[in-house]
């Protein structure tokens, strides 16, 4: 198994993943999207296995009033064939020590969807009206 970042070479395998959380997203829409996004250092991470993308997450460190410097998670979906089998929590985890080398001070998405927020709320966030936030502990030297 191997976590890392996708580059725009993967788009298709990505949307492959990805349309299984977002049904209405044409694949020219999803393309269309990742770059326009691009400004704001949108990151593409995947979990793969065998070469075979299992989970996907589309996120960004953005900076806000309310949360500070945190990492936004703007879609987190495992492969249908896949689910239940752990790859959401390690994906979660690797984004965890992500956005404490980013020097994010929170974690954020928005999730309406309750089995969804039951992965999350396993994983240590807390729910904020309809967004989910989990706070960062920092080593400090």
């Amino acid at each position: 198994m191997q976590i890392r970042e996708m580059d725009l070479k993967e788009l298709y395998e990505i949307y492959e993943v990805l349309k299984q959380l977002r049904t209405k997203l044409s694949y020219e829409e999803f393309e269309d999207l990742v770059y326009d996004m691009r400004h704001m250092e949108y990151k593409m991470f995947g979990v793969l296995e065998s070469g075979t993308l299992i989970t996907y997450a589309g996120v960004a460190v953005v900076t806000s009033f309310q949360y500070k410097r945190h990492l936004y998670i703007f879609d987190l979906v495992t492969d249908e064939k896949f689910r239940l089998q752990g790859y959401a929590k390690q994906m979660l985890e690797f984004l965890g020590d992500y956005a404490k080398t980013a020097m994010c001070e929170n974690i954020l998405f928005s999730c309406s969807n309750e089995e969804n927020q039951k992965v999350y709320k396993k994983n240590g966030f807390c729910k904020r009206d309809t967004t989910f936030v989990k706070r960062l502990k920092h080593n400090t030297f």
